[in-house]
C-alpha cells in the first residue's frame, strides 16, 4: 500500500481537498498538511518518515521541504503539483486540476 501526503501553506483548502478526493482510491492511504506553524495539521518530521510521495502544491512548498527534511527524503517521491492558491475547498477546478495531475503518479486503481 502506497503512502501519499499532500501538502500546501495552512492544510485548509488544497492538501485535505486532495486528501478527501483520493482517499477513496485503492491501494493508497492519504494524509494533508501545511508548512505554515497555523496549519490546521502542521507538517511533522513523522508525517515525512510515512509517506512513500509526497505532492507539494507549490514550487515554494516543495523547496521547503527539501531544507528542512533533506536527509529523511531519500527514497521518496517530491512532487511539486503547480497549483496555486486560488481555490476553494472543493472546489470543482480544484478537483478537476488534481485529477488531472495526480492520478499518474500513483499508478493505482480509483
Amino acid at each position: 500500500m502506497k503512502k501519499v501526503l499532500f501538502v500546501c501553506t495552512q492544510n485548509r483548502l488544497r492538501s485535505p481537498t486532495a486528501e478527501k478526493i483520493f482517499s477513496n482510491y485503492d491501494g493508497i492511504k492519504v494524509k494533508s498538511a501545511g508548512l505554515d506553524p497555523h496549519a490546521r495539521t502542521h507538517l511533522t518530521l513523522e508525517m515525512i518518515k510515512w509517506a512513500d510521495i509526497i505532492f507539494a502544491m507549490e514550487k515554494s512548498h516543495q523547496e521547503k521541504i527539501k531544507k528542512k527534511y533533506q536527509k529523511n527524503l531519500k527514497g521518496k517521491k517530491l512532487i511539486c503539483l503547480n497549483i496555486p492558491d486560488e481555490y476553494d475547498y472543493m472546489q470543482t477546478e480544484l478537483i478537476e486540476v488534481l485529477n488531472e495531475k495526480v492520478p499518474k503518479h500513483l499508478k493505482v486503481n480509483k
